[in-house]
Protein backbone atom coordinates (compact mmCIF):
# COMPACT_ATOMS: atom_id res chain seq x y z
CA UNK A 1 0.00 0.00 0.00
CA UNK A 2 1.26 3.41 -1.11
CA UNK A 3 3.20 5.79 1.81
CA UNK A 4 1.78 8.94 0.94
CA UNK A 5 -1.84 9.32 -0.70
CA UNK A 6 -3.09 9.28 -4.08
CA UNK A 7 -4.01 12.95 -5.45
CA UNK A 8 -6.67 12.63 -7.76
CA UNK A 9 -6.94 15.40 -10.53
CA UNK A 10 -10.12 17.18 -8.94
CA UNK A 11 -8.43 17.77 -6.34
CA UNK A 12 -5.31 19.38 -8.01
CA UNK A 13 -5.81 23.54 -8.56
CA UNK A 14 -6.08 24.10 -12.47
CA UNK A 15 -2.21 25.19 -12.81
CA UNK A 16 -1.62 21.61 -12.01
CA UNK A 17 -4.13 19.24 -13.39
CA UNK A 18 -2.18 18.74 -16.69
CA UNK A 19 0.25 16.62 -14.64
CA UNK A 20 -2.22 13.72 -14.39
CA UNK A 21 -2.87 13.69 -17.90
CA UNK A 22 -1.98 10.02 -17.57
CA UNK A 23 -3.67 8.88 -14.23
CA UNK A 24 -1.69 6.51 -13.47
CA UNK A 25 -0.43 6.02 -9.58
CA UNK A 26 3.07 7.10 -9.61
CA UNK A 27 1.71 10.12 -11.10
CA UNK A 28 -1.40 10.42 -8.89
CA UNK A 29 1.65 10.05 -5.85
CA UNK A 30 4.37 12.32 -7.18
CA UNK A 31 1.63 15.12 -7.43
CA UNK A 32 2.17 15.52 -4.11
CA UNK A 33 4.99 17.54 -5.12
CA UNK A 34 3.45 19.16 -8.11
CA UNK A 35 7.26 20.67 -9.18
CA UNK A 36 9.31 17.20 -8.46
CA UNK A 37 6.45 15.21 -11.04
CA UNK A 38 6.78 18.04 -13.72
CA UNK A 39 10.55 17.69 -13.45
CA UNK A 40 10.29 13.46 -13.52
CA UNK A 41 7.89 13.67 -16.34
CA UNK A 42 10.07 16.17 -18.68
CA UNK A 43 13.08 13.37 -18.78
CA UNK A 44 10.53 10.78 -19.00
CA UNK A 45 9.38 12.59 -22.19
CA UNK A 46 12.90 12.93 -23.53
CA UNK A 47 13.60 9.53 -23.41
CA UNK A 48 10.19 8.02 -24.82
CA UNK A 49 10.04 10.58 -27.17
CA UNK A 50 13.21 12.29 -28.33
CA UNK A 51 15.88 10.03 -27.59
CA UNK A 52 18.09 9.23 -30.53
CA UNK A 53 18.03 5.20 -29.03
CA UNK A 54 16.14 2.49 -30.63
CA UNK A 55 12.43 2.28 -28.98
CA UNK A 56 12.63 -1.36 -28.78
CA UNK A 57 16.23 -1.29 -27.57
CA UNK A 58 15.09 1.45 -24.62
CA UNK A 59 12.45 -0.80 -23.79
CA UNK A 60 14.67 -3.81 -23.09
CA UNK A 61 17.08 -1.52 -21.23
CA UNK A 62 14.11 -0.27 -18.99
CA UNK A 63 13.06 -4.30 -18.82
CA UNK A 64 16.28 -5.42 -17.28
CA UNK A 65 16.01 -2.81 -14.31
CA UNK A 66 12.62 -3.45 -13.78
CA UNK A 67 13.60 -7.45 -13.61
CA UNK A 68 16.47 -7.18 -11.76
CA UNK A 69 14.86 -4.43 -8.86
CA UNK A 70 12.12 -6.74 -8.53
CA UNK A 71 9.90 -4.00 -9.64
CA UNK A 72 6.20 -4.96 -10.03
CA UNK A 73 4.84 -1.79 -11.33
CA UNK A 74 8.33 -1.10 -13.61
CA UNK A 75 8.31 -4.54 -14.63
CA UNK A 76 4.28 -4.57 -15.41
CA UNK A 77 4.30 -0.99 -17.25
CA UNK A 78 7.38 -1.76 -19.31
CA UNK A 79 6.04 -5.36 -20.71
CA UNK A 80 2.87 -3.37 -21.97
CA UNK A 81 4.89 -0.38 -23.50
CA UNK A 82 7.51 -2.61 -24.49
CA UNK A 83 4.75 -4.20 -26.79
CA UNK A 84 4.23 -1.06 -28.26
CA UNK A 85 7.43 -1.13 -29.35
CA UNK A 86 8.21 -4.06 -30.89
CA UNK A 87 9.21 -5.96 -27.75
CA UNK A 88 8.10 -9.71 -27.98
CA UNK A 89 7.00 -12.51 -25.82
CA UNK A 90 10.45 -14.24 -27.09
CA UNK A 91 12.53 -10.64 -26.04
CA UNK A 92 10.95 -10.93 -22.81
CA UNK A 93 12.00 -14.77 -22.38
CA UNK A 94 15.18 -14.56 -23.17
CA UNK A 95 15.88 -11.77 -21.43
CA UNK A 96 15.16 -13.78 -18.13
CA UNK A 97 17.13 -16.47 -19.61
CA UNK A 98 19.97 -14.03 -20.63
CA UNK A 99 19.82 -12.40 -17.05
CA UNK A 100 20.11 -16.01 -15.31
CA UNK A 101 23.37 -16.70 -17.44
CA UNK A 102 21.67 -18.70 -20.51
CA UNK A 103 22.09 -18.87 -23.81
CA UNK A 104 19.64 -16.81 -26.18
CA UNK A 105 19.06 -16.26 -29.46
CA UNK A 106 19.43 -12.58 -28.66
CA UNK A 107 21.20 -10.00 -31.33
CA UNK A 108 25.22 -9.38 -30.11
CA UNK A 109 23.43 -5.62 -29.43
CA UNK A 110 20.75 -6.45 -27.89
CA UNK A 111 22.82 -8.75 -25.49
CA UNK A 112 24.94 -5.56 -24.80
CA UNK A 113 22.45 -3.45 -23.97
CA UNK A 114 20.69 -5.92 -21.39
CA UNK A 115 24.78 -6.58 -20.11
CA UNK A 116 25.22 -2.39 -19.71
CA UNK A 117 22.01 -1.94 -17.65
CA UNK A 118 23.16 -4.86 -15.67
CA UNK A 119 25.99 -3.53 -14.89
CA UNK A 120 24.93 -0.40 -13.90
CA UNK A 121 22.00 -1.70 -11.77
CA UNK A 122 24.75 -4.00 -9.65
CA UNK A 123 27.45 -2.37 -10.04
CA UNK A 124 26.29 1.15 -10.21
CA UNK A 125 28.28 1.84 -13.98
CA UNK A 126 28.63 0.08 -17.17
CA UNK A 127 31.79 -1.27 -17.59
CA UNK A 128 34.80 -0.11 -19.74
CA UNK A 129 34.89 -3.34 -21.87
CA UNK A 130 30.89 -3.16 -22.50
CA UNK A 131 30.35 0.59 -23.12
CA UNK A 132 33.73 0.06 -25.87
CA UNK A 133 31.76 -3.10 -27.24
CA UNK A 134 28.40 -0.79 -27.52
CA UNK A 135 30.51 1.97 -29.09
CA UNK A 136 30.72 -0.03 -32.31
CA UNK A 137 26.78 -0.21 -32.88
CA UNK A 138 26.20 2.86 -31.32
CA UNK A 139 26.79 6.81 -31.87
CA UNK A 140 28.15 9.40 -28.84
CA UNK A 141 24.88 10.47 -28.85
CA UNK A 142 23.14 7.27 -28.67
CA UNK A 143 25.53 6.13 -25.74
CA UNK A 144 24.21 9.39 -23.72
CA UNK A 145 20.69 8.63 -24.34
CA UNK A 146 21.05 4.96 -23.47
CA UNK A 147 23.17 5.34 -20.13
CA UNK A 148 20.38 8.08 -19.37
CA UNK A 149 17.32 5.87 -19.91
CA UNK A 150 19.60 3.26 -17.55
CA UNK A 151 20.05 5.54 -15.12
CA UNK A 152 16.94 7.64 -14.84
CA UNK A 153 15.04 3.95 -15.04
CA UNK A 154 17.50 2.76 -11.35
CA UNK A 155 16.32 6.00 -10.35
CA UNK A 156 12.54 5.52 -10.91
CA UNK A 157 12.55 1.51 -9.59
CA UNK A 158 13.72 3.35 -6.10
CA UNK A 159 11.07 5.68 -6.48
CA UNK A 160 8.66 3.70 -6.55
CA UNK A 161 10.18 0.80 -3.95
CA UNK A 162 10.71 3.60 -1.45
CA UNK A 163 6.98 5.13 -1.76
CA UNK A 164 5.57 1.80 -2.39
CA UNK A 165 3.38 2.50 -5.32
CA UNK A 166 0.84 0.04 -6.22
CA UNK A 167 0.33 -1.47 -9.33
CA UNK A 168 -3.32 -0.81 -11.13
CA UNK A 169 -5.45 -3.81 -11.93
CA UNK A 170 -4.94 -3.05 -15.78
CA UNK A 171 -1.15 -3.99 -15.27
CA UNK A 172 -1.68 -7.59 -12.86
CA UNK A 173 -1.65 -9.70 -16.08
CA UNK A 174 1.75 -8.73 -17.04
CA UNK A 175 3.02 -10.15 -13.82
CA UNK A 176 0.57 -12.71 -13.88
CA UNK A 177 2.82 -13.69 -17.19
CA UNK A 178 5.73 -13.24 -16.82
CA UNK A 179 5.95 -13.51 -12.85
CA UNK A 180 9.74 -12.83 -10.44
CA UNK A 181 11.04 -16.11 -9.19
CA UNK A 182 10.87 -16.80 -5.41
CA UNK A 183 13.93 -15.58 -3.66
CA UNK A 184 15.27 -17.32 -0.91
CA UNK A 185 13.58 -17.88 2.52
Amino acid sequence: MARLPYIEKADLPPEHQDLLKREITLYKQLVNSPNALRAFQGLGYFIRHKSTVDSRLRELAILQVGWLARSPYEWSHHIKLGYEFGVTDADIEALIADTAGKATSLAPLDRLVLLAAREATNDGAVSRATFDALRTHLSNEHMIDLVMTIAFYNAVVRVLASLEIDVEPDYQKYLNKYPFPATPA
